[in-house]
């Protein structure tokens, strides 16, 4: 059995587990830290409201991402920044085509292409203070698990300029 869980992803100068967008979730622990006040913080097992990523990104005043691994086999990725908005995606969208139901929705339906997802992932950045080209993006957008989901998670982090590898 693979890991359940959330990654929370947001910028401040405070830790995020204290502000109230993320105040319902505890028991989240800090995985990680990086340049510009960016943290990581793990929200194991996924049971629970882990927040609103909307209301993460108001309340910082930067863009906040947050990762729902499923099993290690596919990330649901939600984003938003206080200007460019929200938008949702996934990784490994052949994985996460086998967690949708038999209703005859398709990945497609519910998440954004790779290419409109790199786009705006693109504008993510930006408005967190990093230039970034679009084909890296691209390129783990279109990636499979290789082999837990999570690797290409983080390595969606580091394309964004967020948390190096």
């Amino acid at each position: 059995m693979g890991y359940w869980g959330y990654f929370v992803v947001g910028r401040s100068e405070r830790p995020l587990t204290q502000l109230d967008a993320l105040s319902g979730a505890e028991g989240m622990e800090l995985r990680t830290g990086a340049p510009g006040g960016w943290q990581v913080w793990e929200y194991p097992n996924g049971e629970g409201e882990v927040g609103n990523m909307n209301t993460l990104a108001g309340e910082t005043g930067a863009p906040a991402l947050f990762g729902y691994v499923m099993d290690s086999d596919c990330v649901v990725v939600e984003a938003s920044a206080p200007v460019s908005g929200a938008w949702t995606t996934c990784l490994a969208r052949v994985a996460m085509a086998g967690y949708l139901g038999t209703d005859g929705l398709t990945v497609e339906d519910y998440f954004l292409e790779p290419r409109d997802a790199a786009d705006r992932a693109v504008a993510w950045a930006a408005e967190a203070g990093h230039d970034v080209p679009a084909g890296p993006l691209l390129d783990v957008l279109n990636a499979e698990a290789d082999p837990l989901a999570e690797n290409l998670f983080f390595r969606l982090l580091d394309r964004l300029g967020v948390v190096p590898l």
